[in-house]
């Protein structure tokens, strides 16, 4: 459930019921939006649900108490209305701007790196990707450079000026990959695994959290929970394509995600054509269509000469590919502007977040 509080209430009366709620064995989360402050109130309710909502609407400053039956409760525009707007360095990200996320796949060498990084940053990247640990399918395939290829996107960092993303994928990388990256990277992979959920949860950088190939829109919320729940509010999802029955691309992306997340949640949402085509020539076309219904930027793989990739060679765009792509997308970007916030608005117009409630 949530607390709100009236336009008039103290930081006392906002203590008071959270003190209250902490009373009752559960735990308080509040946001001090830009009219009024939400609690929202977390953990086993069950058959006491209307005796604390009464309660709890009795006391100094509450405005009203307001029930919610989706599982997801800090994701929800419901407890934040307002689009949480995320910074790295000199990016931002959902704010209304368009975000580029792009890079090698993997970090295969330091001058493989670094050609790719100024290529990028000139073309109008704002985020630089590299990949230094790499889950792959096979164990046999190149698994990254690891902590040299931290080191190296560190570096890389300091010549262009972009923020470095890179995946984490266990919870004792955290701290290493947190000292060198500036958004870390939870993959498809790992979009369940709780441990580390919990643990990009306890660590001062932006987290970017990929939804698992075969995850309901729902289960990827709850994941985005865990992080934001253990103490980390700043979270961006990335669809990055799902498990279909269709063989011709690598997976499937969903764009109906996009604006339904618009609704759903307050958090900025990128989309990877790269990994959910599986193919070059299909990647921008799917990162146009990304912008173009609402996703707050894109992520794609880049590479000085693709076809000799150590990993995803059939994915990432030559340099003058990306070059070409974000002429176009930065054009669709500007004529969408406008329509980017009609999700929400439609949400928060009706009260909920999801525009017509739960069946």
């Amino acid at each position: 459930m949530f607390v709100v509080m009236a336009r008039t209430a103290g930081e006392a009366e906002i203590i008071g019921v959270k003190s209250a709620i902490l009373g009752e064995g559960l735990t308080p989360y509040d946001h001090a939006g830009a009219e009024r402050t939400v609690i929202a109130v977390i953990g086993e309710i069950g058959a006491r649900k209307a005796d604390l909502m009464s309660r709890l609407g009795g006391l100094p400053g509450v405005e009203s108490v307001t029930p919610i039956s989706r599982p997801f409760k800090l994701t929800s525009r419901e407890f934040h209305p307002e689009d949480t707007v995320i910074r790295a360095l000199d990016a931002v990200v959902g704010d209304g701007s368009l975000t580029v996320m792009a890079g090698p796949c993997s970090v295969e060498s330091r001058d493989q790196l670094f050609q790719t990084a100024d290529a990028v940053a000139e073309a109008g990247a704002t985020i630089l990707r590299g990949g230094a640990f790499k889950p792959r399918t096979s164990p046999y395939s190149f698994q990254g450079l690891g902590v040299e290829a931290l080191r190296d996107l560190a570096e890389a960092r300091d010549r262009t000026g972009l923020p470095v993303i890179t995946e984490v994928m266990e919870p004792n990388q955290v701290d290493i990959v947190a000292e060198y990256a500036d958004i870390l990277q939870v993959g498809t992979r790992n979009m369940q695994n709780f441990s580390l959920l919990m643990a990009v949860g306890r660590v001062a950088r932006p987290v970017m959290l990929k939804r698992g190939f075969s995850a309901t829109v729902e289960e990827w919320l709850m994941a985005a929970e865990y992080i934001i729940s253990s103490g980390n509010p700043n979270v961006i999802l990335c669809e990055r394509g799902i498990r279909t029955f269709e063989t011709y691309t690598r997976n499937t992306l969903d764009l109906s995600a996009v604006p339904l997340l618009r609704q759903l949640t307050h958090l900025p949402v990128i989309v990877d054509p790269s990994h959910a085509t599986g193919k070059r020539a299909l990647v921008a076309p799917l990162a146009i269509g990304g912008v173009a219904v609402g996703a707050d930027g894109v992520m794609v793989e880049v590479h000085p000469n693709p076809d000799a990739a150590l990993s995803d060679a059939e994915q990432q765009l030559t340099f003058d590919q990306f070059r070409s792509m974000m002429a176009q997308i930065v054009l669709v970007h500007d004529q969408v502007r406008g329509l980017r916030d009609a999700p929400r608005e439609a949400a928060l117009a009706l009260g909920n977040g999801d525009g017509q409630g739960r069946h």
